[in-house]
Order: structure tokens, then sequence, then C-alpha cells
């Protein structure tokens, strides 16, 4: 994620964004999370960003792109989800969270930088989660990964997503896939980092979770694995050695 910035005032190859967010449902709910890094060019402009958003009771969003643009769009759509509730006597569904993001976000792609990811639990189809990636597309997923990542960063999320979904997992093996995916995007990527911020979001309530930086998984401890020592052979003197010609 990053600020708003005039761009015109930088170098060439100065500015770096970075954000890593997921999202992935389970049997019972779904369980987002992200990283908390906010870049303004190579300035890290805060480090624990809070880009999990509440837009009703039981449907979030995880923002990426600038700031600014993101949090307006959640505002107003956590506006017209309030209407909804109001007129219709009930919660919105995930679908028509997702729908309002979608279509905010493509009749003003030219002016917004912003990728969403919608997620939460409603009555009618339980758990979902909802990518709508740059240009304003509407994809409903099992899983949804976003950000500003590098490449192998993507390919670290795509990866382990799908080795994921082929089982299935419940609410701890969820959360502990969501840590461990983040925390590997984060340290393969120097614009995303800071803490872990996670919800896990189900029928009965929205849970918050929360990983400081000094708790992250660590998948290198930076000690190389030295090989092991060849044995030490003696020759029998006794012994005429082998020739091979």
């Amino acid at each position: 994620m990053v600020d708003r910035i005039d761009f015109q005032q930088l170098k060439s190859g100065e500015v770096n964004l970075g954000t890593s967010i997921m999202a992935v449902q389970f049997s019972n709910g779904v369980v987002i999370g992200a990283d908390s890094r906010t870049t303004t060019g190579s300035y890290i402009a805060n480090r624990v960003t809070d880009k999990l958003t509440h837009v009703h009771d039981r449907v979030y969003c995880c923002r990426s792109g600038s700031a600014a643009d993101t949090q307006a769009v959640a505002d107003i759509v956590h506006y017209y989800l309030q209407l909804y509730s109001q007129q219709t006597g009930a919660p919105p569904p995930v679908h028509t969270a997702a729908s309002i993001f979608q279509r905010m976000c493509y009749e003003n792609k030219d002016q917004l930088s912003a990728g969403i990811i919608v997620a939460g639990w409603d009555k009618e189809v339980g758990p979902s989660v909802y990518n709508i990636p740059l240009g304003g597309g509407l994809f409903r997923q099992p899983w949804a990964i976003g950000g500003t990542p590098p490449v192998p960063a993507q390919r670290t999320y795509t990866g382990t997503a799908t080795r994921r979904t082929r089982r299935a997992g419940g609410r701890d093996e969820t959360v502990e896939f969501v840590k461990n995916t983040l925390a590997l995007a984060m340290s393969r990527d120097g614009s995303s980092g800071g803490v872990i911020r996670m919800c896990v979001i189900t029928e009965e309530g929205v849970e918050r979770l929360f990983v400081p930086g000094n708790e992250l998984p660590k998948f290198w401890t930076g000690t190389e694995v030295l090989a092991a020592p060849k044995e030490k052979v003696v020759l029998d003197p006794q012994v005429a050695p082998m020739v091979i010609e």
C-alpha cells in the first residue's frame, strides 16, 4: 500500500509499492490477513497500518494500492451497506458488498489505484471470498491473493495456496497457513513488512488476531548447512594400489 504522492517529484525507479494481502475460506468461515507496511516512494510512512477494514458486522475487506483511494472506497461501501441493512432489516450478503466495491472500482478505474479482497460470512451462502483486482473485475474464489509483491512472492502465494486447497482444513490450520504464507511473502518483498493482522470471520462473530514483528515465522536462520566431512581413507602399504587403464 502506498500513500498518495506526487510521482513527478520522484526519481526514475524510486517508487516501490508493496502490500501482501490474502483471504482463505474454510468450512465454517474465512481467514483474512495482511502485512502492515505503507510506503511513500522508498520511505516507510507507516509500519503498523491496519489494511483489514470493517465494512459490516461479518464482512471485511483487505486493501492494497493507494491508501487514500482504498480508504475512501471502503468508507463509501460501509455507508451503502448500513443503508441496505436499515432498509431491509437484515445484514447484507457478502456478494452485495463485493458488487458495490466492484462497481466503484470499475467505474473509476482510470482515477483509482485499488485492489480489494472482500470476505465474510452470511446466511445465504455461508463463508465466501471475492477478489477485485485493479481494473474492477469480480471473482469468487476459495482463496484470494493480492497486493503488489514481486514475482517470487506471487509464486509463493500461488504455490502454497494451491497445495493448501487440495485438502480441507479447519480454523486453526487455516490461520497457521495464512500466517506462514504472509510471513514468507513479506520476507521476499522489501516493500511488505511490519506485523501481520488477521481476522477470523464465522457465524459466531469476528476474531482479530495479531502477530508482532518479533514473532513472525522464520524460514531461514542464516546458518548454512555444512557438508558432512569425508571419511579419512588410510591405505595399507602392504597392498599394491589398483591401477585403471
